[in-house]
């Protein structure tokens, strides 16, 4: 089952963030055993990476810990941050430097959603040291979160969806150097883009579906959900003659132990991964859909938008994209639904026909 997958990632992403917590005060490990039952592991890494960063900005900015260990930092010395250095803060992470693992050094921006997922870390660590009463003050919660400017969705029309699926099944726009790639690969990725634009499943789902996920009796597929909640998608004809196809094909592969049951396979027989499964899209789509940048969310987007507008049912697309709160489904597709509620007076008609 794909729940195998998932656990692994799971411990994976666990492993992870022992590292980093490795690289904080001592004193958060309280707090981030308190996220532990109602946030995922990658949201406690993001918290953690942000975390981190903010505590080595203190050290390098902050008269109070100039010179201070990250390690002997206390719980009290929050109390030593003000209102305006979380603001400075902010306004740092908005374009920076720092060396990677190799030495090199990276250039690191932030928008304004990254600054505000930064500042809901600091608020939540602040919260709770507060309602523990370890601390006396919380600057973070009258800093003024970052204003977030919606964007608009940038999904596929049909035709560029037809476009983009008959490069993947042709490839007559690639290099010769991809071509022959793409004779090895073809039907497994039209199987993958198929399945992401015609169920809208994330990325992180299609990468993690095992063979007995599959159900071609009802056209469904199993896929493990943020949380870790199974749910079954039904697809189409189109995706279900993609898949059949590539699983026919798929039987000849020479398949590594421990990857028997994984339905999307990499060239050395292992499971695919989520970068993978990117870098295969961007490279169909820049050669097919040029003037949009194209990716697995997209896609999902594209999936959701064209069931919305066919059905005009936002608590069936937020149920069948996975979304645990409607309100968020009703953002991502706010101005459709605005132009739903424009069109409706044409179809009220009340002394003329």
């Amino acid at each position: 089952m794909a729940q195998n997958f998932y656990d692994e990632e799971k411990q994976k992403g666990l492993i992870k963030l022992r590292r980093i917590l490795d690289d904080l005060p001592a004193f958060t490990s309280s707090f981030f055993r308190s996220l532990g039952q109602n946030t995922t592991t990658k949201t406690r890494i993001n918290y953690a990476y942000d975390l981190r960063l903010f505590f080595r900005y203190l050290i390098d900015n902050h008269p109070y810990f100039a010179k201070m260990s990250i390690d002997k930092i206390n719980v009290n010395d929050l109390d030593e941050i003000s209102t305006e250095d979380i603001d400075l803060f902010l306004d740092f992470v908005s374009s920076y430097q720092k060396e990677n693992e190799k030495g090199t050094t990276l250039e690191v921006q932030n928008d304004e959603k990254g600054k505000a997922r930064k500042l809901a870390a600091i608020r939540s660590m602040y919260k709770f040291y507060i309602k523990r009463k370890a601390i006396t003050k919380n600057p973070a919660a009258i800093v003024d979160a970052p204003k977030i400017h919606d964007k608009n969705i940038i999904r596929l029309e049909p035709n560029e969806t037809a476009d983009l699926l008959d490069e993947v099944e042709f490839g007559n726009d690639l290099t010769d150097h991809q071509k022959f790639f793409h004779e090895k690969t073809k039907l497994r990725d039209l199987a993958i883009v198929t399945t992401l634009v015609g169920t809208g499943m994330r990325v992180s789902e299609c990468v993690g579906i095992n063979l007995d996920d599959i159900d071609f009796q009802i056209n469904g597929v199993r896929v493990t959900r943020k949380g870790g909640n199974q749910s079954v998608l039904y697809f189409g004809d189109e995706v279900a003659e993609a898949l059949k196809a590539y699983i026919e094909e798929r039987k000849d592969s020479v398949v590594k132990p421990g990857n028997e049951n994984a339905l999307f396979l990499s060239l050395q027989g292992k499971r695919i991964t989520t970068r993978s499964v990117q870098l295969l899209v961007k490279k169909y789509s820049q050669v097919s859909v040029k003037l949009k940048k194209i990716t697995p969310h997209k896609l999902r987007s594209t999936y959701g938008t064209s069931l919305y507008q066919e059905t005009g049912d936002i608590y069936l697309v937020a149920d069948v994209l996975g979304h645990s709160d409607v309100n968020t489904t009703r953002k991502h597709y706010a101005k459709l639904e605005e132009g739903r509620r424009q069109s409706a007076p044409k179809y009220i008609h009340l002394r003329k026909d």
